[in-house]
């Protein structure tokens, strides 16, 4: 896999999040936990962003925490699953309605230099050319315009993972590029002085089935391209369960994630084509 693109079906993983949008927040515990760090490391950025885009917000948790950060901001709320939107729409508890938007993080259907500030957490997973979304992030951002996002790495779910192994060779967990790799793409998309950091977040459970029920109602199960089609028999699953008896600890069986953060800043000075340089107004005179 390069560090670019995953496999992953982006039609059955939109499918599955719009049946999982009623269910998410019951189970959706280890997004909201990430979205809050997110959220406060936001504390020490300088910034009055006019608009502010949640890009793929899910139910619209973190949207209402931004537009309580910042009041005077026009707040844009995107998600590829409609239902998703549909279900923070009819929530409420949000002080003023942002724009909602039904779109691709792939392929924004925003305007060039229209956003200030791009918010994205748990999202870019479920990008299947991960340069190409770095790429177009970078195109709706203003000059001096700040990506924050998470994002998770290749441990996720490595326990889940080896106890698929032991029974056959099929897919039945989505790939996660490299913290060092995203990175990389950052650069090469022409974003400024990024900075990438990670950490192991672990969730605990009864049993493996609790675990893959959870993932379900995430709407976060098995959707890569490789996955194997029609229903996993009884003997294997039976199979991957002993074998993930092999983790448990005082009782209980962990499920790891690797939690990747990043951040970088739009340029001061954008690339409009080969040697040819737009400079904002508004960075003219700055030293």
């Amino acid at each position: 896999m390069s560090a670019g693109s995953v496999t992953i079906d982006k039609e059955q993983a939109r499918r599955a999040f719009e049946r999982a949008a009623t269910r998410y927040d019951e189970v959706a515990v280890l997004q909201r936990e990430i979205g809050r760090r997110m959220l406060e490391r936001l504390d020490y950025v300088r910034l009055a962003p006019g608009t502010v885009l949640d890009a793929g917000c899910g139910t619209a948790v973190a949207t209402a925490e931004l537009a309580q950060r910042y009041p005077d901001a026009d707040v844009v709320a995107l998600d590829f699953a409609h239902g998703m939107l549909r279900h923070a729409r009819g929530r409420g508890g949000l002080a003023r309605a942002p724009h909602w938007v039904c779109g691709d993080i792939e392929a924004l259907p925003l305007a060039g230099g229209s956003v200030d500030l791009v918010y994205s957490n748990a999202a870019l997973q479920w990008s299947t050319d991960l340069a190409a979304t770095f790429a177009d992030l970078a195109r709706v951002l203003r000059p001096g315009g700040l990506l924050m996002f998470s994002t998770f790495g290749p441990d996720t779910l490595a326990e889940l993972r080896a106890a698929w192994a032991q029974v056959d060779g099929d897919s039945h967990v989505s790939g996660f590029p490299d913290m060092h790799d995203v990175g990389d793409l950052l650069v090469r998309a022409r974003f400024a002085d990024p900075v990438m950091d990670c950490e192991r977040l672990t969730v605990t459970y009864a049993t493996v089935d609790d675990l893959m029920r959870d993932l379900k109602l995430l709407g976060a199960h098995n959707v890569t391209a490789r996955r194997a089609r029609g229903l996993t028999g009884r003997g294997r699953l039976a199979a991957m369960r002993a074998a993930y008896e092999r983790f448990r600890r005082d009782g209980r069986l962990p499920a790891t994630y690797e939690v990747v953060y990043g951040h970088a800043w739009a340029p001061l000075q954008r690339q409009e084509g080969p040697g040819v340089t737009a400079v904002p107004v508004s960075a003219i005179g700055r030293r």
